[in-house]
């Protein structure tokens, strides 16, 4: 009861109210609280069961690595991120590792997106982001640089997968026109070979 004094003495002293006038505005003034706020939505708290169902299911395991085997420069330059469907690759040296776990770097957006879908051994060998340097050309660099180069590949081979090369755009013309030459010279010696049969045999004559 004497809390009961006490507090009827301070609503009456502080606001000068009855004690039922002073909870019956308290009521109205929760209500209308009530009423308001839910008239308006948090934006995180729409996606909120979607997010605790996320939470519980495991995340997705990256896709294992393809391997593509022979491309040309033309054909890597499809695998610089752009299509979200491919995997992401670069090439060192000629060779073609899929660096798609490390698309935050890689991938478009990061720090060395430049280097996807393209031979990048000599712009790691200089720490280079000029794209003039975007070339497996490793003429006229030092052995220092050529130590960096070392340290990236080996850092690709423990890191990433290989999954191909890089070949020229005209090796199969190339290897078509030394396999005909080749059978010509072939031909050749081997129609040396009956003419001189032929002369020894007239001689014998």
């Amino acid at each position: 009861m004497a809390f009961y004094a006490t507090l009827v003495e301070a609503i009456d002293t502080y606001t000068g109210l009855s004690p039922a006038a002073f909870f019956t505005i308290l009521a109205l003034m929760v209500g209308v609280y009530r009423l308001v706020s839910a008239m308006f939505v948090y934006p995180d708290a729409v996606p909120v069961a979607e997010k605790s169902v996320a939470a519980v299911l495991p995340p997705s395991p990256p896709a294992e690595p393809v391997q593509i085997g022979d491309v040309t420069l033309e054909e890597l330059k499809a695998y610089d991120g752009s299509d979200p469907k491919k995997p992401l690759l670069m090439a060192i040296k000629g060779q073609v590792y899929d660096v798609s776990r490390g698309r935050m770097f890689y991938g478009p957006g990061g720090p060395y997106a430049l280097f996807a879908g393209r031979d990048a051994s000599r712009a790691l060998a200089l720490m280079s982001f000029d794209h003039s340097d975007l070339t497996g050309n490793l003429e006229s660099l030092s052995s220092d640089e050529l130590d960096v180069l070392l340290d990236w590949e080996e850092k690709f081979k423990e890191k990433y997968v290989k999954v191909g090369q890089l070949i020229s755009e005209n090796s199969e013309d190339k290897d078509a026109i030394g396999s005909s030459e080749q059978m010509e010279r072939n031909q050749e010696s081997h129609q040396g070979a009956l003419d001189g049969n032929e002369r020894s045999e007239i001689s014998l004559k």
